[in-house]
């Protein structure tokens, strides 16, 4: 037996429960990893919530982990029990002392990283990965606009964006959070409950406006973020914590300089093991590095049993950086 995560119906924080399962044997293509921290993320409380709906219920949450390899499926071939993993875009469940996952979705955990440092990095630097250097290539000494810098994403950007040499104005909801920004290496922070977005964006680049603009709040920065491009400019609209951008006025785009607009997710860039072994890497050699630091402040780490509070803590927006359950 062990320990999970599930939820029965779609809604707040309160629906998670904690309870017993029997863990399956790995299927052929799978691995069976004890986790030793899992990584919390705000795509699973839109999963939580129904914004993204659970193929069934009841159902698992959580996709990112890190731990030990403790079975292997009959195909499997690059990696063996005892080695040392970590997993992200593994489909839910990860909200578990055990889960079994498709070996593509492995990356090997190399020795000068902990696991609480691959569980609180992996699918957030994964995602700074492919937004840096697939979606958009941002150029050393580029301006360009991030929101939610001093989020789990955000200060992994502020810092990918300073290795890179590049000049990252990152939107935040307090002055602490500032602070927390500017430290990770964002060259400018506005605070978005005190400036005007728009106003401190043109100040900041001289008129020039952005040629980029990452934006995971989506509806309540949605016209900001437009008005914050140049002509020909790329909006990356790819989360909704503020809620989803619906009825979208394709007229706008031509009316505000002819921009572009896309809404990027992982599995749409990161789909091979050749693919994670690659963005992985670039992860892991920055953190090893030190040019990158996902060290989890010690009240964001919840035991699993308290996934609760970590949602609740999450949605209140009053963490920042990562948080991880420990099982």
């Amino acid at each position: 037996m062990a320990k999970r995560i599930e939820f029965s119906a779609t809604g707040g924080p309160e629906l998670l429960q904690y309870g017993e399962f029997t863990p399956a044997d790995p299927a052929p293509d799978e691995v069976q990893v004890e986790n030793k921290a899992i990584g919390i993320n705000y795509i699973d409380t839109y999963v939580r919530s129904g914004l993204y709906p659970p193929a069934s219920l009841p159902s698992g949450l959580g996709m990112e982990a890190a731990g030990i390899v403790t079975k292997v499926g009959s195909n499997v071939t690059s990696v063996k029990i005892g080695d040392r993993v970590a997993y992200a875009q593994s489909g839910v469940g990860a909200y578990s002392e055990v889960h079994n996952v498709p070996e593509s979705r492995l990356a090997l955990l190399p020795d000068e990283i902990s696991f609480e440092q691959a569980a609180a990095s992996l699918l957030k630097g994964l995602t700074v990965y492919y937004l840096f250097h697939q979606t958009y290539q941002i150029q050393e000494g580029e301006t360009f606009l991030f929101h939610a810098a001093a989020g789990g994403v955000g200060l992994i950007a502020c810092q990918w964006a300073k290795a890179l040499g590049a000049k990252l104005i990152g939107t935040v909801g307090s002055d602490e959070k500032a602070a927390l920004a500017k430290e990770a290496g964002a060259w400018q922070t506005i605070n978005y409950n005190d400036e005007n977005i728009v106003e401190r964006v043109l100040n900041f680049t001289g008129g020039e406006k952005v040629s980029v603009v990452y934006d995971s709040v989506g509806k309540a920065t949605w016209l900001d973020s437009l008005d914050c491009l140049k002509r020909r400019g790329l909006m990356v609209s790819f989360g909704n914590a503020s809620g989803p951008v619906t009825g979208v006025d394709l007229g706008l785009l031509n009316q505000k300089g002819s921009l572009f607009v896309t809404r990027p997710a992982i599995n749409g860039y990161i789909t091979t093991r050749e693919e994670l072994n690659e963005a992985s890497k670039a992860l892991f050699d920055l953190i090893a590095s030190g040019k990158i630091n996902v060290n989890v402040p010690e009240n964001q780490k919840f035991p699993l049993s308290e996934a609760v509070k970590a949602h609740q803590a999450l949605e209140s927006r009053a963490t920042h950086g990562s948080s991880l359950l420990i099982p």
